[in-house]
């Protein structure tokens, strides 16, 4: 009899093991670099809470991660259960549809919106009042500098109040070292990005980027002529090294210090310090841009598509990695991902001194300016706009063709193209 009820009882275990087994939920989770490094930190600590779930991370490249969703969502299958979007595709996705509107029940994600920084969650709501993805990191606009490149011109970086100030303040930075005639220090690698700040900033209450709120192109706007000609006054002058973003010219350039000034979101101080220019450490410095200008420059989200077989779990995924200040500061201290949850904000960590940048406290400072950016509306045709926009700052730039007829040409080809 006791053989029996121990083989009884046995079996009974195994039948008990084997429930929890095939209960447990494998989740898919579709990310890009290197958002991927946040989700390996932080997926042992959500095990400990459900070890219930499984994380399957599937990493793509940047553009391939959203073209192969964005195939995904048209055809109806192949979504991981959980995908992280970059800003500038959430537009496209969140009207083209295939995405879970998180404003319903069981979700009631409308009941999170003031944990959030306002603009962030601006972006993830649609005019219609979906919210089809919850931030997770946020690139609040910024200017680094070089401190050794500007003292050896004997400029002052406060000095520099506006954009008119930047030029002129380029004109003294920008010079020919080694007597050859050619200049071998410059204010900035690329013209261009001082385009892409000034048109990303002060977006009237309600507006996006490229579009107003009634969904008509603007970017033949004041804004846009602005920023096109300050552009070109910087190339005109010789001022800009003509190198690109992410080349390794680009990367050499902040190692040997022959640019003085790059904007950019915050992000770029993680990537100087732990890869691309580590050497440099204490030669930098950020500050806000000029003229006051606040400006969104990158961010991340995390959606569920609607083929999604596992939602609830799915849901569980999100929170716990966007509402959870420790586990948002987990992921600052990974990859400088800078937070979008404003209690995550409020830690002692974000009011320490950075050592690469000579012990300023430039986490606070990136704090309070994301606060003042405006709530803008994101709008399908963001991606179409910003490639055109970017070719005719090209042509304006590097042909020397007039702003205002780049500009209005780029208009009427935008409205061409969001109209099919």
């Amino acid at each position: 009899m006791r053989i029996l009820a121990t083989a009884i009882l046995i079996s009974m275990l195994v039948g008990v093991a084997g429930a929890v087994a095939s209960a447990r939920t494998t989740l898919t989770v579709g990310v890009f670099p290197d958002l991927d490094s946040v989700l390996k930190a932080v997926i042992p600590e959500f095990n400990k809470v459900h070890p219930d779930i499984e994380i399957n991370l599937q990493t793509l490249g940047f553009a391939d991660h959203h073209n192969a969703l964005l195939t995904a969502l048209a055809t109806g299958s192949g979504a991981p259960d959980v995908v992280a979007i970059e800003i500038g595709y959430l537009g496209r996705f969140a009207v083209e549809g295939g995405l879970t509107d998180l404003s319903r029940p069981p979700y009631n994600a409308g009941e999170l919106k003031d944990l959030f920084v306002p603009f962030a969650w601006g972006q993830a709501t649609t005019t219609d009042g979906r919210i089809v993805a919850i931030p997770t990191d946020i690139g609040p606009g910024t200017m680094f500098y070089r401190r050794d490149v500007l003292e050896a011109a004997g400029v002052d970086i406060d000095a520099v109040a506006s954009w008119d100030d930047l030029v002129e303040m380029g004109r003294k930075v920008t010079r020919d070292l080694n007597g050859d005639g050619k200049a071998d220090v410059f204010l900035i690698a690329a013209a261009s990005t001082i385009a892409d700040a000034m048109y990303r900033g002060d977006i009237p209450e309600g507006e996006g980027v490229y579009f107003d709120a009634r969904g008509r192109t603007v970017v033949d706007s004041p804004r846009f002529v602005n920023a096109f000609t300050v552009a070109q006054r910087v190339r005109q002058a010789g001022l800009d090294a003509r190198i690109g973003a992410w080349s390794n010219e680009w990367y050499e350039a902040f190692k040997r210090g022959t640019v003085a000034v790059e904007l950019s979101g915050a992000w770029l101080g993680g990537h100087l310090q732990n890869w691309m220019a580590p050497e440099t450490a204490g030669k930098w410095g950020a500050r806000d841009l000029p003229s006051n200008m606040y400006v969104s420059w990158g961010g991340s989200f995390y959606a569920i598509p609607e083929q999604s077989r596992h939602k609830d779990a799915a849901w569980k995924l999100i929170q716990f990695l966007t509402t959870r200040p420790e586990i948002q500061i987990l992921a600052f201290r990974t990859t400088n991902a800078f937070p979008a949850l404003q209690a995550a904000l409020e830690d002692p960590l974000f009011d320490e001194p950075v050592p690469f940048l000579a012990g300023q406290r430039a986490r606070r400072m990136w704090a309070e300016a994301a606060a003042k950016v405006h709530v803008s509306v994101i709008h399908p045709g963001d991606p179409v706009a910003q490639e055109i926009v970017g070719s005719a700052l090209t042509q304006v730039l590097e042909e020397g063709k007039d702003v205002r007829q780049a500009l209005a040409e780029a208009r009427q080809l935008i409205e061409r193209r969001v109209r099919r």
